[in-house]
């Protein structure tokens, strides 16, 4: 008798353990305010600072993967040192960025591939560079925030002598002075 009388006290127990669904009585129920996470997922990046907060924050559009300024080459055909119009934005936007930072200076330095004389790459790497300031320079950058330079086939950014390595190499490169 005792061993009933201790099953059903402890499935009475139970039973009041148990959750059972709510029905629903007609009376209006607060909604609960949507939960808002503090710190952004990871599959969402942060944003950028806005305004004033940007050098604040420390952000650094130069250095921004997400933002064109981090691309800082301009690629040539053989032999050619017109600058392509899918180039065209790139420039643009390192015109921008000069235009709105009076004190930044960039140093555009001039490439080509190793086909060629040294003298004439030199010269060539030289009109590369002279390109991308000319159109810098038409987009309103003051020539006193320009330099140009020219390492003709001495710097390649990749070895060899296939087509894929000779265009890497025909290129201009962006560099600001205050990351030298």
């Amino acid at each position: 008798m005792k061993q009933i009388a201790l099953s059903l006290a402890l499935t009475a127990l139970l039973a009041a353990c148990a959750s059972q669904p709510k029905t629903d009585t007609g009376a209006a129920t607060p909604t609960p305010a949507p939960v808002v996470d503090a710190a952004p997922s990871p599959a969402a990046p942060a944003p950028a600072p806005q305004g004033n907060d940007l050098a604040q924050k420390g952000y650094n559009p130069l250095t921004d993967p997400n933002n064109v300024l981090s691309s800082r080459r301009v690629y040539f055909d053989y032999d050619a040192y017109v600058v392509k119009g899918e180039y065209t934005p790139l420039v643009e936007a390192h015109a921008k960025y000069l235009l709105d930072n009076k004190d930044a200076k960039v140093i555009l330095q001039g490439h080509a591939d190793n086909r060629g004389t040294a003298e004439y790459n030199l010269a060539l790497g030289q009109k590369r560079a002279d390109a991308v300031k000319k159109n810098m320079a038409a987009l309103g950058v003051p020539e006193a925030q320009i330099e140009t330079v020219s390492f003709g086939e001495e710097k390649p950014a990749e070895q060899g002598d296939t087509e894929e390595a000779w265009s890497r190499n025909r290129r201009a490169e962006i560099v600001y002075q205050s990351e030298q």
